[in-house]
């Protein structure tokens, strides 16, 4: 059986438009404006300056005690690790967030939503050495001011971008039942749905702010298409994936309910 639902979205199960999210990622995938940004990577400018500024300090005071060659290979040794490795380190182990980015609640994730490797942070920073600290800056602000997205040199080589995570909906674990379809859901044989499948769809619901535009709908279609061939009648035509699967498991989770406090009752010692 196929879903019978078409293309239209009238909602979801939230009632709400959906967003452009990022795929496996608890955030919204909508790209960080460009102040936003400049503010998150100022905050960071300024930690790896005092950093840098503190690195001075000590090869200043290495250079009277210890011989030039040494000075300079430490000298070296700490601008690598302030300014290449100190952003990979903290961006691999934050999944993403920089101090900066902390603060301004934005996230570094792949342009397909994912979490960011250790070889995309790596070639963000390295790539930030020049634009950012070589150029003060110039490159990396006319890139990010031309790309539509705000990407800067260092995310075109990494295949990422910076996105807001504070501007998404939070996870919700009760999944409430869209009005519309609260009359049909109550009519609805769900005695064939079997349970993996409905875990499936679960865990898409759920997670329907954390995945792709693209990744959404079919994900969507799939599941209520695998759903829709469990259960009778099919969903009203039109009706969006997202809300069908919402009704199917908000009415599932109503009738377990109804069957546990029934149990409850009947297991009930009689005063």
């Amino acid at each position: 059986m196929s879903y019978p639902g078409g293309g239209e979205v009238r909602g979801d199960a939230y009632g709400t438009t959906p967003l452009v999210t990022g795929d496996a990622v608890v955030l919204d995938l909508r790209a960080a404006g460009f102040a936003t940004r400049a503010v998150a990577l100022l905050i960071d400018v300024i930690v790896q300056g005092v950093l840098f500024l503190l690195h001075m300090v000590l090869v200043a005071w290495m250079g009277t005690a210890v011989d030039p060659a040494a000075t300079a290979a430490v000298f070296l040794g700490g601008m690598i690790l302030i300014f290449v490795g100190y952003p990979t380190a903290f961006e691999t182990i934050s999944r993403g967030r920089s101090l900066g980015k902390m603060a301004l609640g934005l996230r570094v994730v792949g342009t397909d939503g994912t979490p960011e490797r250790f070889r995309q942070a790596l070639a963000r920073a390295l790539a930030g050495f020049f634009e950012i600290w070589a150029t003060t800056g110039v490159i990396a602000l006319i890139t990010s001011m031309i790309s539509k997205d705000g990407r800067r040199v260092g995310d075109f080589l990494a295949g990422t971008m910076v996105v807001e995570e504070r501007t998404g909906r939070p996870r919700q674990e009760h999944i409430p039942m869209p009005p519309y379809l609260a009359g049909w859901a109550s009519g609805a044989d769900l005695s064939r749905l079997a349970p993996e499948t409905a875990a499936a769809a679960r865990q898409y619901v759920l997670r329907y702010y954390e995945l792709a535009e693209h990744t959404r709908h079919e994900m969507g279609v799939r599941l209520a298409d695998a759903v829709a061939a469990q259960i009778s009648p099919p969903p009203p035509p039109g009706v969006a994936p997202a809300d069908f699967l919402a009704a199917v498991l908000a009415e599932r989770r109503r009738r377990q309910q109804i069957a546990l406090q029934q149990q409850r009752s009947q297991h009930r010692p009689a005063s």
